[in-house]
């Protein structure tokens, strides 16, 4: 497909709202959906567009349907890629347009290519919806290696893999003592505790890495070792810069927080049909010039002293309880600091009100309370930690915050009965 100079727009049908493709058909105008005859019922009717099932074309005798997809013209590097839809859990979700020269700059520069060649095997874990799962299945095919791809069993595809990619809410539920095979992990798409990237980091190699979309999968990564003072997601890969700047959009010195913005040649080439949305998010780069764009990420964070960087949430993360500004996720990073913590969660049910979610083993919900009192100020401390086998997760494999707001509210109306 990508030979053929057309762009790759993922969506899982099983799980992605009839509304919701509707909206990725119209704003992409594709002509052509590949599905498989199992699911071509879930895909809607939409004029001009032609629903073909993989399987079944490959099942015919011959040349399957004799049709030939012949490029206009040579792809470029400016080219899309791929288009990748964002989560819409803000409203409508936005096309993301990733060029070639966008994923190239990744896959094909280390860290970024993770070690993956002939012989490799890489699992194929994640959503196909996702940014992170193109790093897994075209890494694994611009490199020549072998994509494991799960079932239902995550864990099973993993034990069989020697390079794995995921979100560190899928990793935690997974026994690294029972991979041995596993050389070489990198998470991304949510903050990773400290204690998962030690249980990791013992004899294999660890990459904690960071960006978002709209920088093409990541855009730091960072070799974590147990002996490591801190946990961090490092420095730029290669071709891309990060600044970290004020409301006024200059640079800060290491140790000071502010907003961190992305340059270089992992910025993608805006959203599909929004360009009012674009030229808001993605503007002139004040540093490097030359028509360069960087691009507003929305993360907090701050450079160490020696030059790493240390993300300290989103700026949708930072909310006001009491009238005073808590950042969710150091609520959080407090519970997953405790023995047998995995993974912990903190959401906001009020001006009044925070609520946490562990998951674990052994955990004391009063002592989890009082380890935040301990750790934090008064007005961060969760009303309740409610102890969990396991967080709900998104399709994308990161904690569902919203599924977690569900529960406060069902278990809220249920305490008033």
């Amino acid at each position: 497909m990508l030979k053929t100079g057309a762009a790759y727009v993922p969506q899982d049908v099983r799980v992605c709202p009839a509304e919701q493709l509707r909206h990725v058909i119209a704003v992409t105008r594709a002509r052509v959906v590949l599905t498989t005859e199992e699911h071509a019922h879930l895909v809607p009717a939409a004029d001009g567009v032609r629903v073909t099932a993989v399987d079944a074309v490959m099942a015919r005798p011959g040349d399957g349907d004799g049709t030939r997809f012949v490029p206009v013209r040579p792809t470029s590097g400016d080219d899309p890629c791929y288009v990748l839809f964002t989560s819409g859990t803000t409203g409508s979700p936005n096309g993301v347009v990733v060029t070639h020269r966008n994923v190239c700059n990744l896959l094909l520069t280390e860290p970024g290519g993770l070690g993956m060649g002939p012989g490799t095997r890489v699992a194929q874990i994640l959503s196909i919806a996702f940014d992170m799962a193109a790093w897994e299945m075209l890494g694994a095919l611009t490199h020549g290696a072998t994509l494991v791809i799960r079932g239902k069993d995550i864990a099973a595809a993993v034990r069989r893999a020697d390079v794995v990619i995921s979100t560190p809410t899928i990793l935690s539920g997974i026994d690294p003592a029972s991979c041995p095979s596993v050389r070489v992990v990198a998470v991304a798409g949510e903050p990773c505790p400290r204690a998962l990237a030690d249980r990791w980091a013992g004899n294999r190699v660890f990459y904690n890495s960071c960006g978002p979309t709209e920088t093409t999968i990541v855009n730091t990564m960072q070799r974590h070792r147990r002996s490591a003072a801190r946990l961090t997601v490092g420095r730029p890969t290669p071709n891309n810069t990060v600044y970290v700047l004020d409301a006024r959009q200059r640079p800060l010195p290491a140790g000071e927080v502010g907003e961190i913005w992305a340059g270089g040649d992992g910025v993608s080439a805006g959203y599909l049909g929004d360009p009012a949305l674009t030229a808001e998010r993605y503007v002139p780069d004040l540093f490097s010039g030359g028509g360069r764009l960087m691009f507003r990420t929305r993360d907090l964070g701050r450079w160490t002293a020696d030059g790493r960087l240390e993300v300290l949430g989103r700026t949708d993360d930072q909310v006001k309880v009491r009238g005073f500004r808590v950042e969710l996720d150091s609520v959080s990073a407090v519970l997953e600091a405790l023995p047998g913590c995995r993974r912990a969660a903190t959401v906001k049910v009020d001006d009044r009100t925070l609520v946490s979610f562990a998951a674990g083993t052994g955990l004391d919900p009063e002592a989890a309370r009082g380890a935040v009192a301990l750790a934090l100020p008064y007005y961060c401390v969760p009303e309740a930690v409610h102890v969990m086998e396991e967080l709900p997760r998104t399709s994308r494999g990161k904690i569902d915050k919203a599924a977690l707001l569900r529960l406060v509210e069902h278990r809220g109306r249920e305490a008033g009965r």
